[in-house]
């Protein structure tokens, strides 16, 4: 049974509005064809138009609310199987076959995601109020400019996304879990942490060793986009760049699964990105895929009440301040809702 999205522990644990949230990568949105996603505790059917514009709106028809995923796709509409009833890509019934000129024609009862498309994949914007403007999207450095090249990585995981979140703001795993990787084998297995504040976030680092491991993470939430950014080390059989830096955004898609993207990012340009982009498929994904592997089977085998259990220590104050951040947030925007509709509901614990 899945939390309700209007209580504080829902937005925890599906999502906070008023974010962008990538859906998913934008080559499982082929034209012509109709796609279901649920994220963020949303039911959600995506499709592109004739022009090949990206549209993300509610898998529900308004006449009867069946699944318009399993519709028509009619170029600059969708039409509904169970009656034909036709909605465009704002949500409004453009037709109603069965009974032409009905009240039902002409109205907006869709609800219509503003979408974008960025470093090939599929962003959509939940708001808290579904007809007001959303933040522009301001995607990370790595993923803007020539001066970078990047691979988009995406899983599904069945854990829940906070669990990823832990494990992105946990430098520390690095020289345990990942010992025997390519990348992270060097470096001391014992080390002092601080919190570094930002004006989008925090940065958390080891005080001691940088550039040698998985030394440091940061968080960062800005613009109506959340994400964590790192950097592991690569040998000098890596070739020219510098550094291995990881973007990396994920998705509620319920309370036990959700979706990651990991865009692998390198500084470089001219044949600089050639050689990299020619060693990575050849040498590096291989090898960057096997390391993600052990996160996925860490994550996926960690019991429900995980958090319950728990016996933190200084290691994990980065996880401690990430979730009394989302958790205050989530609280503020459940209050608001309560203030919108005339009413206050006390916060929990």
């Amino acid at each position: 049974m899945t939390t309700p999205l209007d209580t504080e522990e829902g937005l925890l644990r599906l999502g906070l509005r008023d974010r962008w949230y990538a859906l998913c990568p934008s080559r499982y949105v082929r034209p012509g064809e109709l796609v279901r996603l649920d994220r963020a505790g949303e039911e959600l059917l995506l499709w592109r138009d004739a022009s090949g514009a990206v549209h993300v709106q509610e898998d529900r028809c308004p006449h009867r609310a069946a699944r318009l995923s399993l519709g028509v796709h009619m170029g600059d509409r969708i039409a509904c199987n169970y009656h034909g009833v036709q909605v465009d890509a704002d949500g409004v019934v453009a037709s109603v076959p069965g009974s032409p000129g009905c009240a039902l024609e002409g109205r907006r009862a869709l609800r219509t995601f503003p979408a974008r498309e960025h470093a090939g994949a599929v962003f959509a914007w939940f708001g808290s109020d579904a007809d007001a403007e959303p933040a522009p999207l301001e995607p990370p450095a790595p993923l803007v400019g020539d001066e970078w090249d990047s691979f988009l990585c995406y899983v599904e995981w069945d854990a829940s996304h906070l669990l990823s979140l832990d494990n992105l703001l946990d430098p520390m795993h690095g020289a345990f879990l990942h010992r025997n990787s390519h990348t992270m084998f060097t470096g001391k297995r014992e080390a002092v942490f601080r919190i570094r504040d930002t004006d989008t976030g925090f940065v958390f680092e080891k005080t001691d060793q940088r550039g040698v491991n998985f030394d440091w993470s940061e968080w960062v939430d800005h613009g109506g986009l959340q994400w964590v950014t790192l950097d592991i080390p690569y040998p000098a059989t890596a070739g020219p760049g510098g550094p291995f830096t990881i973007v990396a955004c994920v998705t509620a898609i319920n309370e036990h699964q959700h979706a990651g993207f990991f865009w692998r990012c390198r500084e470089v340009t001219g044949w600089q990105r050639d050689s990299w982009r020619f060693l990575y498929k050849h040498r590096l994904e291989a090898r960057h895929w096997q390391v993600l592997e052990q996160d996925r089977a860490m994550a996926e085998a960690m019991p429900d009440d995980a958090w319950s259990r728990e016996n933190l220590y200084q290691h994990d104050i980065a996880l401690v301040r990430l979730r009394r951040m989302l958790r205050a947030e989530a609280r503020t925007q459940i209050a608001a809702k309560a203030d919108r509709a005339g009413h206050r509901v006390p916060a929990t614990r």
